[in-house]
Protein backbone atom coordinates (compact mmCIF):
# COMPACT_ATOMS: atom_id res chain seq x y z
CA UNK A 1 0.00 0.00 0.00
CA UNK A 2 1.02 3.40 -0.97
CA UNK A 3 0.58 5.10 2.26
CA UNK A 4 1.86 8.60 1.14
CA UNK A 5 0.23 8.55 -1.93
CA UNK A 6 -3.05 8.42 0.34
CA UNK A 7 -2.37 11.51 1.91
CA UNK A 8 -0.63 13.61 -0.94
CA UNK A 9 -2.92 12.59 -4.02
CA UNK A 10 -5.88 15.48 -3.20
CA UNK A 11 -2.63 18.25 -3.90
CA UNK A 12 -2.58 16.20 -7.64
CA UNK A 13 -5.60 17.86 -9.21
CA UNK A 14 -5.35 21.42 -10.32
CA UNK A 15 -8.80 22.10 -8.06
CA UNK A 16 -7.93 20.74 -5.43
CA UNK A 17 -8.70 23.69 -3.34
CA UNK A 18 -12.11 24.55 -4.68
CA UNK A 19 -13.17 21.01 -4.23
CA UNK A 20 -11.43 20.16 -0.44
CA UNK A 21 -13.55 23.83 0.51
CA UNK A 22 -16.87 22.39 -1.56
CA UNK A 23 -16.84 19.60 0.47
CA UNK A 24 -15.73 20.81 4.14
CA UNK A 25 -18.86 23.14 3.81
CA UNK A 26 -21.28 20.61 2.78
CA UNK A 27 -19.85 18.43 5.67
CA UNK A 28 -21.06 20.95 7.95
CA UNK A 29 -24.67 20.46 6.72
CA UNK A 30 -26.87 18.03 8.48
CA UNK A 31 -27.84 16.00 6.20
CA UNK A 32 -26.74 17.75 3.51
CA UNK A 33 -23.45 15.96 4.39
CA UNK A 34 -24.43 12.37 3.07
CA UNK A 35 -23.44 14.38 -0.40
CA UNK A 36 -19.99 14.56 0.44
CA UNK A 37 -20.07 10.72 1.90
CA UNK A 38 -21.07 9.70 -1.63
CA UNK A 39 -18.46 11.70 -2.83
CA UNK A 40 -15.97 9.92 -1.20
CA UNK A 41 -17.00 6.68 -2.44
CA UNK A 42 -16.74 7.92 -5.80
CA UNK A 43 -13.14 8.16 -4.68
CA UNK A 44 -12.70 4.77 -3.49
CA UNK A 45 -14.02 3.97 -6.58
CA UNK A 46 -11.84 5.70 -9.09
CA UNK A 47 -8.71 5.12 -7.06
CA UNK A 48 -9.77 1.04 -7.61
CA UNK A 49 -9.87 1.51 -11.48
CA UNK A 50 -6.87 3.17 -11.00
CA UNK A 51 -7.53 6.81 -12.16
CA UNK A 52 -4.32 8.90 -12.09
CA UNK A 53 -5.87 11.77 -10.54
CA UNK A 54 -8.84 10.10 -8.54
CA UNK A 55 -10.47 13.23 -7.45
CA UNK A 56 -14.00 13.83 -9.15
CA UNK A 57 -16.20 16.56 -10.06
CA UNK A 58 -18.66 17.98 -7.86
CA UNK A 59 -21.20 16.93 -11.01
CA UNK A 60 -23.32 14.06 -9.54
CA UNK A 61 -25.48 15.80 -6.18
CA UNK A 62 -28.27 13.65 -6.67
CA UNK A 63 -26.08 9.97 -6.72
CA UNK A 64 -23.39 11.21 -4.52
CA UNK A 65 -26.52 11.88 -1.51
CA UNK A 66 -28.04 8.91 -2.60
CA UNK A 67 -25.45 6.57 -2.30
CA UNK A 68 -24.11 8.79 1.39
CA UNK A 69 -27.17 7.99 2.69
CA UNK A 70 -27.53 4.81 2.04
CA UNK A 71 -24.00 4.15 3.65
CA UNK A 72 -25.50 6.03 6.74
CA UNK A 73 -28.18 3.52 6.98
CA UNK A 74 -26.08 0.38 6.77
CA UNK A 75 -24.45 1.62 9.13
CA UNK A 76 -27.72 2.16 11.41
CA UNK A 77 -28.83 -1.19 10.31
CA UNK A 78 -25.67 -2.98 11.59
CA UNK A 79 -25.67 -0.73 14.95
CA UNK A 80 -29.44 -1.89 15.49
CA UNK A 81 -28.35 -4.73 17.89
CA UNK A 82 -26.75 -2.16 20.86
CA UNK A 83 -29.24 0.31 19.78
CA UNK A 84 -31.97 -2.29 20.99
CA UNK A 85 -30.02 -3.26 24.41
CA UNK A 86 -29.56 0.30 25.17
CA UNK A 87 -33.06 0.95 25.17
CA UNK A 88 -33.77 -1.83 27.13
CA UNK A 89 -31.12 -0.94 29.79
CA UNK A 90 -32.51 2.68 29.80
CA UNK A 91 -35.86 1.05 30.40
CA UNK A 92 -34.72 -1.33 33.04
CA UNK A 93 -32.47 1.40 34.83
CA UNK A 94 -35.40 3.81 35.13
CA UNK A 95 -37.59 0.97 36.63
CA UNK A 96 -34.93 -0.03 39.08
CA UNK A 97 -34.05 3.75 40.23
CA UNK A 98 -38.04 4.48 40.44
CA UNK A 99 -38.89 1.27 42.43
CA UNK A 100 -35.33 1.80 44.76
CA UNK A 101 -34.54 5.11 44.57
CA UNK A 102 -31.34 4.63 42.79
CA UNK A 103 -29.40 2.62 40.63
CA UNK A 104 -28.51 -0.85 41.57
CA UNK A 105 -27.86 -4.56 41.65
CA UNK A 106 -29.12 -6.05 38.38
CA UNK A 107 -29.79 -2.39 37.10
CA UNK A 108 -26.51 -1.75 37.42
CA UNK A 109 -25.15 -4.93 36.17
CA UNK A 110 -27.11 -4.75 33.24
CA UNK A 111 -26.23 -1.41 32.74
CA UNK A 112 -22.43 -1.94 33.04
CA UNK A 113 -22.66 -4.95 30.49
CA UNK A 114 -24.50 -3.15 27.97
CA UNK A 115 -22.03 -0.32 28.30
CA UNK A 116 -19.19 -2.97 27.77
CA UNK A 117 -20.96 -4.69 24.65
CA UNK A 118 -21.45 -1.42 23.01
CA UNK A 119 -17.42 -0.57 22.85
CA UNK A 120 -17.12 -4.10 21.79
CA UNK A 121 -19.87 -3.76 19.36
CA UNK A 122 -18.59 -0.25 17.93
CA UNK A 123 -15.27 -1.85 17.58
CA UNK A 124 -16.32 -5.00 15.56
CA UNK A 125 -18.45 -2.67 13.25
CA UNK A 126 -14.95 0.31 12.74
CA UNK A 127 -13.44 -2.75 11.85
CA UNK A 128 -16.44 -4.67 9.65
CA UNK A 129 -18.10 -1.68 7.68
CA UNK A 130 -14.36 -0.19 5.91
CA UNK A 131 -14.63 -3.68 4.10
CA UNK A 132 -18.47 -3.99 3.53
CA UNK A 133 -18.39 -0.14 1.63
CA UNK A 134 -15.85 -1.44 -0.34
CA UNK A 135 -18.23 -4.46 -1.57
CA UNK A 136 -20.88 -1.56 -1.86
CA UNK A 137 -18.86 0.21 -3.91
CA UNK A 138 -18.01 -2.72 -6.23
CA UNK A 139 -21.39 -4.82 -6.32
CA UNK A 140 -23.36 -1.15 -6.29
CA UNK A 141 -26.67 -2.23 -4.47
CA UNK A 142 -27.90 -2.11 -0.82
CA UNK A 143 -27.81 -5.64 -0.20
CA UNK A 144 -23.85 -5.74 -0.44
CA UNK A 145 -23.31 -4.43 2.66
CA UNK A 146 -25.12 -7.55 4.26
CA UNK A 147 -23.13 -10.36 1.73
CA UNK A 148 -21.67 -11.10 5.19
CA UNK A 149 -19.17 -14.30 3.40
CA UNK A 150 -17.90 -12.43 0.34
CA UNK A 151 -17.20 -9.26 3.26
CA UNK A 152 -15.21 -11.51 4.95
CA UNK A 153 -13.52 -13.54 2.18
CA UNK A 154 -12.03 -9.48 1.03
CA UNK A 155 -11.12 -9.09 4.84
CA UNK A 156 -9.18 -12.28 5.49
CA UNK A 157 -7.62 -12.53 1.88
CA UNK A 158 -6.47 -8.94 2.16
CA UNK A 159 -5.46 -8.84 5.52
CA UNK A 160 -2.22 -7.01 5.37
CA UNK A 161 -3.58 -4.59 3.05
CA UNK A 162 -6.48 -4.39 4.80
CA UNK A 163 -5.33 -3.70 8.27
CA UNK A 164 -2.83 -0.91 6.98
CA UNK A 165 -5.99 1.07 5.47
CA UNK A 166 -7.75 0.74 8.81
CA UNK A 167 -4.04 2.26 10.31
CA UNK A 168 -4.18 4.82 7.40
CA UNK A 169 -8.23 5.52 8.34
CA UNK A 170 -7.20 6.10 12.21
CA UNK A 171 -3.98 8.68 11.72
CA UNK A 172 -6.75 10.53 8.86
CA UNK A 173 -9.20 10.91 11.75
CA UNK A 174 -6.73 12.80 13.87
CA UNK A 175 -5.53 14.94 11.08
CA UNK A 176 -9.16 15.53 10.62
CA UNK A 177 -9.96 16.12 14.20
CA UNK A 178 -6.68 19.31 13.98
CA UNK A 179 -9.84 21.41 12.17
CA UNK A 180 -11.37 21.85 16.28
CA UNK A 181 -7.98 23.07 16.98
CA UNK A 182 -7.69 25.46 14.23
CA UNK A 183 -11.41 26.31 14.30
CA UNK A 184 -13.48 27.30 11.30
CA UNK A 185 -10.55 27.14 8.93
CA UNK A 186 -9.70 23.51 10.33
CA UNK A 187 -13.53 22.64 10.30
CA UNK A 188 -14.00 23.17 6.48
CA UNK A 189 -10.23 21.85 5.39
CA UNK A 190 -9.39 18.69 7.60
CA UNK A 191 -12.41 16.59 8.47
CA UNK A 192 -13.54 16.19 4.91
CA UNK A 193 -9.91 15.71 3.55
CA UNK A 194 -9.37 13.01 6.27
CA UNK A 195 -12.56 11.13 4.80
CA UNK A 196 -10.68 11.53 1.64
CA UNK A 197 -7.24 10.16 2.31
CA UNK A 198 -9.36 6.94 4.26
CA UNK A 199 -11.28 6.51 0.99
CA UNK A 200 -8.01 5.95 -1.13
CA UNK A 201 -6.42 3.40 1.07
CA UNK A 202 -9.72 1.47 0.79
CA UNK A 203 -9.83 1.97 -3.31
CA UNK A 204 -5.83 0.71 -2.88
CA UNK A 205 -7.61 -2.16 -1.22
CA UNK A 206 -10.24 -2.40 -3.43
CA UNK A 207 -7.60 -2.21 -6.26
CA UNK A 208 -5.58 -5.18 -4.83
CA UNK A 209 -8.81 -7.66 -3.93
CA UNK A 210 -10.22 -7.18 -7.24
CA UNK A 211 -8.76 -8.15 -10.79
CA UNK A 212 -8.80 -5.24 -12.99
CA UNK A 213 -10.80 -7.27 -15.20
CA UNK A 214 -13.92 -6.36 -13.07
CA UNK A 215 -13.90 -2.82 -12.62
CA UNK A 216 -16.00 -2.58 -15.32
CA UNK A 217 -18.66 -3.14 -12.86
CA UNK A 218 -18.14 0.35 -12.06
CA UNK A 219 -19.57 3.43 -13.96
CA UNK A 220 -17.50 5.78 -15.63
CA UNK A 221 -17.43 9.01 -14.71
CA UNK A 222 -20.41 10.71 -17.75
CA UNK A 223 -22.15 7.24 -17.13
CA UNK A 224 -25.70 7.85 -15.76
CA UNK A 225 -25.70 6.74 -11.87
CA UNK A 226 -27.10 2.69 -11.43
CA UNK A 227 -30.59 2.33 -10.40
CA UNK A 228 -30.01 0.71 -7.37
CA UNK A 229 -28.61 4.42 -6.11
Amino acid sequence: MDIGRAFTFVFDDEDWIKKILIGGIITLIPIVNFIAIGYGLRVLRNVSRGDAKPLPEWDDWGGDFVRGALIFVAGLVYALPIIVLSIVSAIVTAIAADAFGDVGGIAGLCLFGVNCLSVLWAIAMALWLPAATIRFAREENFGAFFEFSEIWALISNNLGAYAMAILVSIIAGIVGGLGTILCVIGVIFTSFYGNLVSMHAYGQVAAVATPPTTMDTFATEDEEPPASF
